[in-house]
């Protein structure tokens, strides 16, 4: 029996990778700094897992930026927009793709990004054309093989088969679909796997996540001709097929079928497969069970787990088993060790979890509780395992009855607002008075240093209550004087008392615990700290009316009161699993009903409801996505509905697909929804008008993942594509996102582009 890890967080327990790559892009340390930490980090983490007796450790699972994007630098698939750029470094070169490059002549804009199937991380997307070659550009899976065996540690090289790879990205031109490249694309590939296999590798891990999903006919193809090359050109490599994030389903014969020397399923998203996969296997082919969360940060149950390995036991025997975390340990925090601080994570739930460092000693003592040898030390591993388990049953810190009752006493009218959107729409163009092509921003200004600064020495200690209260209204003023200045129509207060969009709000409800190192990566050096939702959600008091109210006595515009949504909540958190999530969301979205009425009773005009998140829950076969709309949809209007009809309620979405669920996202019944579109030249618009969506829309016009700076003129061409798909009076003028990463410096001549650009449509359109 072996031990799997499927891959590990790369950005550090302290975020050592986070702070170099931002020291690199500021100019403060050299490309072979910068290196000399990425070097350190892989270490550490074979390390750690050797330490744990792993015997399949990931290489080639650590990335500067985006792992799909080193497979885009690895296949040499550079668009040709950067090709004046190819004087750069590799690095550099690799850096101006994922975040765009504007220096002297040059000014490119970046690759898009969205999100990485259901989870909260974002990718690269790759670019196709029709004329499409494929070299290999750059050899990091070679490399990192080669370092870890530097080290005398062996081993398991990752990568992204050609199949998955060319699905994940976009044709940037029609008449052709990217599949069809695979033949170019698939001698690179064996090429690469042959240099790995002389360089000493055996096992190699090959990523094939779209086998869980719907596939066609001719992708069936593709990976039917992927893996029957494979093994007929490079025979000696020992593949481990991986799936991950769902069960195989429909898929379960073509994937036993595959040759391959293991096969990996997640046991987590779907238990029910392990008989249908043990019936399909061949008989040369073991299994790698991924039964420990590398999605969640609960303990694993050892009395659950054990009996499915057991059950492949006896079908397969020892050797062909192998035990596995579910997925990539991408998307957990790095090591529960470091949560030393109870007040803020208590002892009595600290036991129920489990980090990366913690899920890998799991994984290890998952196999010696199988060994017919097992130590006594092992077999107390599984008695404190029970007890933790049975402590989080049995407590009484999870349940409130009060909470229950509200949710049981929800009515259908509590979903829906007083008036359509057509009544409503007038009834804000009198009230609110905007001009057409409004204004406005996401919500978050620049978080400084300084800021920063403030929050720490706050927490610290080193400042009052009093003293930081009035330092962030300082800063609010500024921002709203700055903004008035500039020409923005509706005002934000810049969300200066914000650590996070989901931590702020999990912070002031009941039923959050909260870590101190708890980091995940987002996208690039972006890191967030998910919340721990362990029990039920309820708001005990406002949360935001005061600073919102504070920010509206500073002005005679609008300003925004700004939320995050129930779905985002609970997508960007650490989901309790001993209930629906639906009934968890409509928790959360009582709480922010309760917040907007406040809003509306203090004065504010205008409240956002951020949902970045709810395209990101969609599950991944078409057939399942009914039940989580509805529960979805429902949640954002539960929390938005219990306003008058003047009262106008945004929203905002992230890099997403949009075009499957336009009538879903009309059937949020938000009056302006804002989504990013920058990246994609207003690509998705198209989906919005071909469906004519009804609301009005706020088309990003201003890539805030990026360091560059649009012109007037930019933002203008895509206001005027813009108005190509949806009517002009119901567009808005926004950035894409919030402008929390940004610097002060680019974000002033940027939002004064913005609203030249927007003053510039008014005259168009008269």
């Amino acid at each position: 029996m072996l031990t799997n890890i499927l891959g590990y967080p790369r950005i550090g327990a302290h975020r050592e990778l986070k702070k170099a790559c931002e020291k690199y892009w500021k100019g403060k340390i050299t490309v072979d700094e910068l290196l000399k930490v990425g070097q350190e980090q892989r270490a550490f983490n074979w390390q750690t897992q050797q330490e744990q007796g792993v015997d399949l450790i990931p290489a080639n699972d650590f990335s500067y930026y985006d792992q799909v994007l080193d497979a885009v630098l690895t296949f040499g698939v550079i668009p040709e927009r950067y090709q004046s750029l190819k004087a750069l470094s590799k690095t550099d070169l690799y850096f101006a793709m994922a975040r765009g490059y504007q220096k002297g002549k040059d000014d490119v804009i970046a690759m898009e990004m969205t999100k990485w199937f259901d989870t909260n991380y974002h990718y690269m997307v790759p670019e196709f054309a029709a004329s499409q070659t494929f070299s290999l550009y750059d050899n990091k899976p070679v490399r990192e093989f080669l370092e870890s065996k530097a080290l005398g540690i062996h081993t398991k090289p990752v990568l992204l088969s050609p199949v998955s790879f060319l699905l994940l990205g976009k044709e940037k031109e029609k008449g052709f679909h990217r599949i069809t490249l695979l033949e170019r694309l698939l001698p690179v590939y064996i090429e690469l796997l042959r240099q790995l296999c002389d360089a000493g590798a055996d096992w190699i891990q090959i990523d094939e996540p779209f086998l869980v999903m719907d596939l066609s006919k001719e992708e069936q193809k593709a990976l039917r001709t992927t893996y029957q090359t494979i093994k007929k050109e490079v025979p000696q490599a020992k593949i481990i097929l991986t799936t991950y994030f769902e069960g195989l389903r429909q898929n379960t014969a073509l994937a036993c079928e595959l040759p391959a020397c293991a096969l990996h399923i997640d046991l987590v998203r779907d238990v029910n497969q392990l008989e249908a996969v043990l019936d399909h296997l061949k008989p040369d082919v073991s299994l790698s069970l991924g039964l420990v969360d590398g999605r969640n940060i609960w303990k694993n149950d050892f009395t659950k787990s054990l009996p499915m390995i057991n059950q492949a036991v006896e079908k397969l025997g020892q050797d062909r088993v192998m035990v596995a975390t579910s997925c990539s340990l991408l998307h957990t925090p790095c090591d529960l060790d470091l949560e030393t601080n109870e007040e803020v994570l208590p002892p009595g739930i600290k036991r129920w979890l489990a980090f990366a460092k913690q899920k890998v000693e799991e994984v290890a003592v998952l196999k010696k509780l199988c060994q017919s040898d097992t130590h006594q030390s092992v077999k107390q591993w599984l008695a404190q395992n029970m007890l933790d388990i049975e402590s989080r049953q049995q407590s009484e810190l999870i349940h409130k009855s009060e909470v229950k009752k509200r949710v049981a006493a929800i009515k259908p009218e509590d979903y829906t607002r007083d008036s359509s959107f057509e009544t409503r729409q007038l009834r804000q163009r009198e009230k609110l008075n905007l001009p057409v092509f409004p204004t406005t921003t996401i919500g978050s200004f620049p978080q400084t240093a300084e800021i920063r600064k403030l929050r720490q020495q706050f927490k610290k200690g080193q400042l009052t209550q009093a003293e930081y209260e009035d330092l962030l209204r300082q800063n609010i003023e500024q921002t709203i004087r700055w903004q008035e200045s500039v020409g923005l129509d509706v005002l934000v207060h810049g969300e200066y008392e914000r650590n996070d969009m989901v931590e702020y709000f999990g912070e002031l409800l009941e039923g959050f615990v909260f870590t101190k190192n708890g980091w995940v990566q987002s996208y690039g050096s972006r890191g967030v700290k998910p919340p721990i939702i362990f029990g039920d959600v309820q708001r005990s008091e406002a949360m935001t009316v005061r600073w919102s109210s504070f920010a509206q006595q500073q002005t005679q515009k609008l300003v925004k009161g700004m939320l995050t949504g129930p779905v985002t909540i609970l997508q960007w958190s650490f989901v309790r699993d001993d209930q629906p999530r639906s009934v968890t969301a409509q928790q959360i979205a009582l709480a922010i009903r309760d917040e907007v009425s406040d809003l509306e009773k203090a004065g504010i005009q205008v409240v956002q409801i951020d949902e970045p998140a709810i395209r990101e829950g969609l599950p991944l076969r078409t057939k399942d996505w009914d039940v989580y709309l509805k529960w979805a949809v429902n949640a954002f209007r539960l929390a938005s509905s219990g306003v008058k009809d003047e009262t106008q309620i945004h929203t905002h979405m992230c890099y997403s697909e949009f075009n499957d669920i336009i009538p879903q996202i009309a059937a949020m019944d938000a009056d302006v929804i804002t989504i990013e579109t920058s990246r994609s030249q207003m690509e998705l618009l198209e989906a919005f008008r071909e469906f004519r969506y009804p609301n009005e829309i706020g088309p990003g016009v201003y890539d805030i993942h990026s360091p560059r700076v649009p012109s007037t003129e930019e933002m203008t061409h895509l206001l005027q594509k813009a108005s190509e798909f949806l009517p002009a009076q119901n567009i808005w003028v926004n950035p894409d996102c919030g402008l929390k990463t940004r610097d002060w410096s680019e974000t002033k001549v940027a939002l004064t582009n913005l609203v030249e650009a927007a003053k510039k449509m008014r005259e168009i359109t008269g």
